[in-house]
């Protein structure tokens, strides 16, 4: 499955150049008419992110994903600022079907495992993000020395499925995802579903990263840029069966 990415600030779409929140490019002042030419292509699939919410600790567009979860009828999930039960139950009550947790994995993980135990690994999904295989929280702000392997090792014991894995220093640079890594953490933890994030440049990207077993990937730059089209995603959802 390929998500098209939109990540928000202040209302509008952006993309961020390695999760700096100075270096960013206005992609669509309107995501919830980005997300109805979504849903018209026939993706299936959208990842949003919160960027306000990932720096704020608190989810702060709601209002907007509120908005695009009306525009969307497919999978919709959500990331950035999510750290209470209560800010899983707004979203859970909006209809977003995947709800990310990512710094609070990190910092609060009994809480996660309650969630996880709660809504289930369909609805929970883990976010991983960092530098040299060491995770960062924060909106990408607070770099910790967690391995990456040992975060999602404590989660897929606790029942986690899904794992949103992003090199930070590839996520919006067109280099090409970090296959070495990504291919790795499959490897070593083959019951769980390792979902590429960052850097991705074309389909040739994809597919090098489905011979690796990655089989999930989100796309946001390459999608802006041109290198990737909304109708490939449809077409090669639609083979994967996106229901």
């Amino acid at each position: 499955m390929i998500f098209p990415a939109i990540d928000l600030q202040n209302g509008r779409s952006v993309r961020l150049y390695k999760g700096d929140f100075a270096q960013e490019t206005v992609i669509n002042p309107d995501p919830v008419a980005q997300a109805k030419a979504y849903e018209a292509s026939g993706v299936g699939a959208l990842h949003l992110v919160d960027l306000d919410g990932a720096k704020a600790g608190k989810p702060v567009n709601v209002n907007v994903v509120k908005a695009v979860r009306s525009a969307f009828t497919g999978i919709l999930e959500i990331g950035g600022g999510i750290r209470d039960e209560a800010a899983v139950d707004v979203y859970v009550e909006m209809g977003v079907n995947r709800i990310i947790l990512g710094s609070v994995a990190l910092k609060n993980p009994e809480f996660t495992k309650r969630m996880l135990k709660k809504y289930g690994p369909e609805r929970i999904v883990i976010g991983v993000d960092g530098k040299n295989g060491k995770v960062a929280a924060e909106g990408w702000l607070d770099q910790s020395d967690v391995a990456m392997s040992e975060l999602i090792g404590i989660m897929a014991e606790a029942g986690a499925k899904y794992f949103i894995v992003t090199d930070v220093d590839r996520d919006g640079t067109m280099e090409g995802a970090n296959e070495d890594l990504l291919g790795d953490l499959q490897a070593k933890f083959p019951a769980v579903h390792i979902v590429a994030s960052g850097g991705i440049r074309n389909i040739t990207d994809i597919e090098s990263l489905e011979a690796r077993g990655i089989m999930d990937s989100i796309v946001g730059k390459a999608l802006y840029e041109g290198t990737i089209t909304l109708e490939a995603i449809a077409e090669r959802n639609k083979c994967n069966k996106v229901k």
